[in-house]
């Protein structure tokens, strides 16, 4: 029986391998963490990590992770003490919060390839996490405190 690796754990899968890995870890591993937003990949809720790159967990095929690591909000930090949860919540970067999980791994996942991103960078790479609140300039005020955090080396 397959297997997936989610949060350093593994899962048996014994389903579709074309379900999306948002469905498998929302109802199949209970991790509810990770939204639905759009389903098309346009919003930015369901960003997980696959391999430590961010990824839409709602166009991604469970088969896509059966080689992969996975790893969701809950796993980016069991005691919610990564430099960007906790940049998050020094400058309250969450209103409503429904996309904050997938802002927040997306901002670890740029930290991780660029440890010391530009206003460019992160608007670049940021643009496609939507955020009907507009806590925008929170976040790139969380993410650059994220990078003080780490020394740059996140």
């Amino acid at each position: 029986m397959p297997t997936i690796n989610v949060n350093g754990r593994d899962h048996a899968f014994e389903g579709n391998p074309e379900m999306p890995l948002l469905w498998f870890l929302r109802d199949v591993a209970g991790l509810t963490g990770t939204k639905f937003g759009c389903g098309m990949a346009l919003c930015g809720a369901c960003t997980i990590h696959l391999d430590g790159v961010a990824t839409r967990a709602c166009v991604t095929p469970v088969a896509a992770a059966l080689t992969a690591k996975v790893t969701t909000i809950e796993g980016l930090s069991v005691d919610g003490d990564h430099p960007v949860q906790q940049a998050w919540k020094e400058l309250n970067v969450a209103q409503c919060g429904y996309c904050q999980a997938g802002q927040i791994m997306q901002a670890a996942s740029l930290l991780k390839q660029k440890p010391k991103p530009s206003d460019a960078d992160i608007d670049a790479t940021m643009a496609g996490n939507l955020c009907r609140c507009g806590t925008y300039t929170r976040i790139r005020a969380a993410i650059h405190l994220a990078v003080v955090k780490t020394g740059g080396a996140a």
